[in-house]
């Protein structure tokens, strides 16, 4: 939603990062929603951002997966989303729009946390190669916590 985020802009028909969402959307659950349970069928995934303090791809993901699950469609696995940077030489998880406005590496993961495949990966600006083995190992961590509180969101059937 326009409201949400900080900074103002008119809505276009499609504009760029809608549009680049929706497609880093439909790819990411199209590896983990078992689709052959549905020929001839179409899942219709719609998100809207109440309030954009950063990290909306990985909530939309988590959020995502969480609806999916509540609906009964089945799936390879949870689908976690986490997104990190390195500030000061230290790996900052589940950063928020200020963390963002460092203009340091946003790398934003999204992983099926038992096999740990990954299934969508995205990083804005460069990472030095000294950073990324730590910062892909912690933010999978991050993903695997995040499939901890979802399911305990499900057995409480609370969601």
């Amino acid at each position: 939603a326009s409201f949400s985020a900080g900074t103002r802009m008119r809505k276009m028909v499609t504009d760029k990062k809608s549009t680049e969402v929706s497609v880093m959307i439909q790819n990411t659950f199209e590896a983990s929603i078992l689709l052959e349970k549905f020929p001839k069928s179409q899942i219709d995934i719609f998100v809207q951002v109440l309030q954009g303090d950063g990290g909306e791809r990985c909530v939309a993901i988590n959020a995502t997966t969480l609806a999916l699950i509540n609906s009964g469609i089945p799936m390879k696995d949870y689908v976690c989303a986490c997104a990190a940077t390195i500030y000061q030489d230290t790996a900052l998880l589940d950063i928020n729009h200020l963390e963002e406005s460092f203009r340091g590496p946003l790398f934003m993961l999204a992983v099926m946390p038992k096999s740990e495949r990954i299934v969508q990966l995205q990083l804005d600006n460069r990472l030095h190669n000294d950073h990324l083995d730590k910062v892909v190992k912690q933010t999978i961590q991050g993903c695997k916590d995040i499939q901890v509180l979802l399911d305990r969101k499900i057995q409480r059937k609370d969601c």
